[in-house]
């Protein structure tokens, strides 16, 4: 009777010993181990179970289910398997990623749930400490950061609106384990005046390799002064497959802009000097004039690649991120731009234009543009760009993809470049007249890792004939990580090498109020770039400097100009944010100077300071935050923005800065769902010299209250 118990415990204590050994194990596994294991038909519970697998059967637990013969085994559904994804980027829930034009790689980004900076409504404030701007939402800016500032050599006129606008490397991909809605409404102001800004995001996987999303975005302004109407619409459909071989990136995305152009204040007495009851009163150079731009951009782009193993590929091979690979593919894209800038002849007064003899003001009568070439009573300047360009490349892993030399890159492109605008033999033929351009070039560059501490690449791209033919950009990064107690410490070093033809609009432009065909020279610019920062502990300190030659501008009359020399640009930036219990105290200053401020103006200081005190209402369930923004930068001659060009050029008569503009806020987070009420300036007539400018003649908003959520739904 003893030996039947006994044979009993030592059969349980055996399996016990079988199966600790996997469970403790299967704590480290990670998404190719569990692949292999259920390659191998090992999906019990030691090794896990497919996340994408829906597991049981209809009727109760533990009761025998009769054999269905007639129903086909069902395959098992894979998990992600590309190579573009490391296995730390596969755990998330969601994420999300940006492809490169030129090169067989993407670029991560997490979805941000979090309160950080959520507050922040106009984009062009959130990096570093933000941009010069017209003042409201959906307008024009320019960084503050020289070395930050958009270089667009297609469409020029659209870099004004960089923030808002989509292009090829900045549409979102996503991947998602259950299907996404996120909405976000956030507005302000009286209804006539009011600011609305809208945002619906949709994301949804068909499998673990494929989804598609949408993602659209309104935002504008009825304008707070008198014609400042702005009206910014963006829609983004994207569709994505990453697989183990086969990947494709999809999008097709539209940008729509109407903003109505008041040219700025009469004077700066009109806002530092004088109190008018609503800000509509206030004098604008162009409100009588009427002018108003309209821009309107299709593009589609659709970029492939597939893999060429050069090992044998086994089932314990999760992805190809470890073998040896040659990857081929294709990209194209396909980009259509238009403005059309409108206005009637209109003067304006400036009732202090100058003073007489007796120091009294004097009213001056005055005309924004100086020239009427083709109309003299009304404006209609119509501007057409389309490029269609094809992109073939090949990548080479030579052995691991995060080795010390993980991919080898080459590729050849060709773009065709289309440009309209009217002429004055236009008049004879009634059609605009087109001009064609083909540019060639050829690119490479070569990348790698070592283990988790060394991250380096360079890059190399030559036009060798046809438009922008010479053109050649050379570039390196290197970047070195230790840990401290378990923290990264991570210092990074940049270099490039420009050496690029101006634009097509920068040589050639017909229009009522401003003409030229001027051949220009190449700008050279070379910048070197480091920084180092401290992730864990939100610290970072970077520094550029930069040497341009021949540098293309807008001068002080808004004509295209090129300065015959060399300016130098340093920029010196460092980020801290404290940490006192539930006190934040996060800081954000940039130093910079210019050997030329006449053609590369920069402000000696800037700042954004943001002061605020996080706390639990509800523990887990309610999160609040308290507290005051606030940006300040130095008096200099800051930039001018011509409506008629979309450009901002370099004005030597209007001195602005040395004003504090600060915003009082609550945010709070609520499960899935995240609200803040602020205040937008809530120091006018409180602090400061009066002159709320960061671009010459355009005034910032006056004091205005904002609300606004978001919420996400998830399956």
């Amino acid at each position: 009777m003893t030996k039947l118990p006994n044979r009993i415990l030592l059969t349980a204590l055996l399996g016990l010993f079988l199966a600790v050994p996997g469970i403790v194990c299967s704590q480290g596994f990670d998404a190719k181990t569990l692949m292999r294991a259920q390659q191998r038909g090992q999906t019990g519970s030691m090794y896990g179970t497919n996340p994408y697998e829906q597991t049981g059967e209809e009727g109760e637990e533990g009761q025998e289910q009769p054999q269905d013969t007639t129903k086909k085994e069902r395959r098992i559904r894979k998990p992600l398997e590309s190579y573009f994804f490391s296995d730390s980027v596969r755990a998330l829930n969601n994420f999300r990623w940006n492809v490169k034009r030129e090169y067989n790689r993407v670029e991560i980004g997490p979805l941000d749930t979090t309160l950080t900076d959520w507050r922040i409504d106009y984009p062009f404030y959130r990096e570093e400490v933000g941009d010069m701007a017209q003042g409201a939402l959906g307008q024009t800016s320019l960084p503050m950061n020289y070395f930050r500032r958009p270089q667009f050599f297609d469409f020029s006129f659209a870099s004004p609106y960089y923030a808002y606008i989509y292009d090829m490397e900045n549409v979102w991909f996503y991947n998602s384990k259950r299907p996404i809605i996120r909405m976000t409404y956030i507005e302000s102001g009286q209804k006539r005046f009011r600011e609305e800004n809208f945002n619906i995001m949709h994301a949804q996987n068909i499998s673990p390799s494929t989804g598609f999303n949408v993602d659209y975005k309104a935002r504008g302004t009825r304008g707070q002064y008198i014609w400042s109407r702005t009206k910014n619409h963006n829609l983004a459909v994207a569709f994505n497959h990453t697989g183990k071989r086969y990947s494709v990136h999809a999008a097709y995305y539209n940008n729509h802009i109407e903003q109505q152009e008041n040219g700025g204040v009469v004077g700066l007495w009109a806002i530092a000097d004088t109190t008018f009851q609503m800000p509509s009163g206030v004098p604008m150079k162009l409100s009588d004039a009427e002018a108003q731009n309209t821009y309107r951009n299709n593009a589609f782009f659709i970029t492939q690649s597939y893999a060429l193993p050069l090992q044998r590929v086994t089932d314990e091979d999760f992805s190809l991120a470890d073998l040896s690979t040659v990857f081929i593919g294709h990209s194209f894209q396909y980009s259509s731009w238009s403005k059309v800038y409108t206005d009637k002849y209109a003067e304006y007064i400036n009732e202090r234009g100058h003073r007489d003899d007796q120091g009294n003001f004097v009213a001056d009568t005055m005309q924004y543009y100086q020239n009427w070439y083709i109309n003299p009573t009304q404006t209609r300047d119509s501007i057409y760009e389309r490029v269609i360009s094809n992109r073939f490349f090949v990548q080479a892993q030579p052995w691991d993809r995060n080795g010390v030399v993980g991919t080898i890159d080459a590729g050849i492109g060709i773009d065709m470049h289309t440009y309209s605008q009217f002429e004055m033999n236009d008049y004879l033929t009634g059609k605009y007249t087109k001009v064609n351009k083909t540019s060639y070039f050829a690119y490479g560059s070569v990348g790698g890792k070592i283990k988790k501490y060394v991250d380096w690449d360079a890059n190399l791209k030559f036009y060798p004939s046809g438009y922008r033919g010479g053109d050649l950009t050379i570039g390196a990064h290197l970047a070195l990580t230790g840990y401290l107690r378990g923290h990264p410490l991570i210092l990074e070093g940049r270099f490039s090498m420009d050496r690029r033809s101006p634009n097509y609009w920068q040589e050639n432009l017909f229009s009522n109020h401003f003409v030229w065909s001027t051949p220009l020279s190449k700008e050279n610019e070379t910048r070197f770039e480091a920084k180092f920062s401290v992730p864990d502990y939100a610290f970072e300190a970077g520094a550029w400097q930069g040497i341009v030659n021949d540098k293309i501008y807008y001068g002080s009359d808004s004509n295209i100009a090129q300065h015959n020399g060399s300016v130098s640009l340093t920029s010196v930036y460092a980020r801290k944010d404290f940490r006192l219990g539930g006190l934040h105290l996060d800081n954000r200053v940039l130093l910079q100077w210019s050997t030329n401020q006449e053609v590369a103006p920069v402000p000696l200081f800037s700042a954004f300071l943001s002061y605020y005190y996080e706390f639990w209402v509800v523990r887990n369930v309610l999160r609040l935050q308290i507290g005051l923004d606030g940006r300040y930068n130095s008096r200099y001659y800051a930039p001018g923005y011509n409506p008629a060009l979309s450009a901002y050029y370099n004005q030597r008569e209007i001195e602005v800065g040395n004003y504090p503009y600060m915003d009082a806020f609550v945010m709070g987070k609520w499960k899935r769902m995240r609200i803040f009420l602020k205040y937008q300036h809530v120091n006018k007539g409180l602090l400061g010299n009066g002159e709320y400018f960061s671009v010459a003649d355009y005034p910032l908003n006056p004091g205005m209250f904002k609300i606004g959520i978001s919420w996400g739904f998830y399956d």
